[in-house]
């Protein structure tokens, strides 16, 4: 980190990580809801002379962020899973993030496992994750429940293509509500979802998905397909949104 770096801080509290990144960074973005503490944490960046730090009140999912090449923060953990989806959506250089343990686990879970979903592969397709340490609760004041966990996440070409990436995170969120069923299932029952131009009865909608799917893909449970061949299933999706193909006479007749 040098001179060059505008660094995004979400959660800066009272500014103990603030005032760290500002002695390093060119610039520090941090955000902070809590009109208190941003009070307090005012004074203490004036007190320490620290005049490149751009502090930002409110929700950080609510608030424009302005261009950062680096995030390093201690997140609120109530705010991980919407906070992490929408960094990945930003180009940025490097993230160095503290989680829940547990959270962390999700990012770098195997495919079969209880950890493993659609963040998981959504964070694979983009980022290269690291988990870098566990820290106990008693490196805090006052010392939380849960365990936590550095993590560092570095972005990267995607290792497969997908044809439609928003289909893709669409495809992921349907299925990742079913990670224990059979992948024809979790479509069959989120089918409306996935394809509102597709006006089929029920009885209709399980003929279409075993025409186009291969059964070895139809016939597997969600959780344990990896990320490859959950981006298969996707762009075969997208073909069969795209064919706007019915079941042939007999089987609508049946």
């Amino acid at each position: 980190m040098g001179g060059g770096d505008r660094v995004l801080e979400v959660g800066a509290g009272v500014g103990n990580l603030t005032l760290l990144l500002a002695r390093r960074a060119g610039e520090v973005i941090a955000v902070e809801r809590d009109p208190r503490l941003v009070s307090l944490l005012r004074r203490v960046l004036e007190e320490e002379g620290c005049g490149n730090v751009r502090i930002l009140q409110g929700d950080v999912l609510r608030l424009p962020l302005p261009p950062f090449n680096k995030v390093v923060s201690n997140l609120p953990y109530s705010l991980s899973s919407e906070l992490t989806f929408r960094l990945l959506e930003r180009g940025f250089e490097v993230a160095v993030l503290m989680y829940q343990l547990e959270f962390a686990r999700r990012l770098v879970a195997a495919p079969g496992s209880e950890d493993y979903g659609r963040l998981t592969v959504s964070a694979f397709y983009r980022v290269e994750v690291e988990l870098l340490e566990e820290v106990p609760p008693s490196a805090f004041f006052p010392p939380p429940r849960v365990r936590s966990a550095v993590v560092r996440m570095r972005p990267r070409a995607p290792p497969f293509r997908v044809k439609d990436e928003e289909r893709f995170e669409r495809v992921l969120r349907v299925l990742f509500h079913h990670p224990r069923q059979k992948v024809r299932n979790a479509l069959y029952h989120s089918f409306t979802e996935l394809f509102p131009h597709l006006r089929l009865e029920k009885h209709e909608r399980r003929a279409v998905l075993d025409r186009h799917l291969p059964p070895e893909l139809a016939g597997a449970r969600v959780r344990d397909l990896p990320p490859r061949e959950l981006a298969r299933l996707s762009d075969l999706l997208g073909e069969l949104e795209a064919s706007g193909e019915r079941p042939s006479q007999e089987v609508q007749k049946g």
